[in-house]
């Protein structure tokens, strides 16, 4: 007869569990990679961020962000997958919360990104 509750020690409730971790945003189905390069990160960082602030207007980011990220070299095919990758790190502190709080896998497209952003 096997124990059904084996004994753990204090070691084994430290280790990290990532067992059904999921980002908010899934990207669209497809074999195509986006790289981003850290210079392409940082660029989006620091020409755009938005924190949710009552003083910032989040159309006015939107309309920074992917005036940004077109001047980007990218191909039709890899331009959503490039924009989704790339909105989370336009966003800092209540912004970013908000995002990280959404349920896993809610976010599948451009649109949908843009729907909860304005909402």
């Amino acid at each position: 007869m096997g124990d059904e509750n084996p004994i753990h020690t204090l070691g084994d409730y430290s280790k990290p569990s990532h067992e059904d971790y999921r980002n908010t945003i899934e990207l669209p189905v497809g074999n195509n990679m986006v790289l981003l390069r850290s210079d392409t990160i940082r660029l989006v960082q620091n020409g755009c961020s938005f924190h949710g602030l009552r003083s910032e207007d989040p159309n006015q980011h939107l309309k920074y962000f992917l005036k940004l990220v077109n001047s980007l070299d990218l191909d039709g095919e890899n331009k959503e997958r490039t924009r989704l990758l790339l909105f989370q790190f336009s966003l800092r502190d209540q912004a970013s919360n908000y995002l990280e709080h959404l349920p896993a896998g809610s976010i599948t497209t451009w649109e949908d990104l843009t729907t909860r952003f304005l909402a």
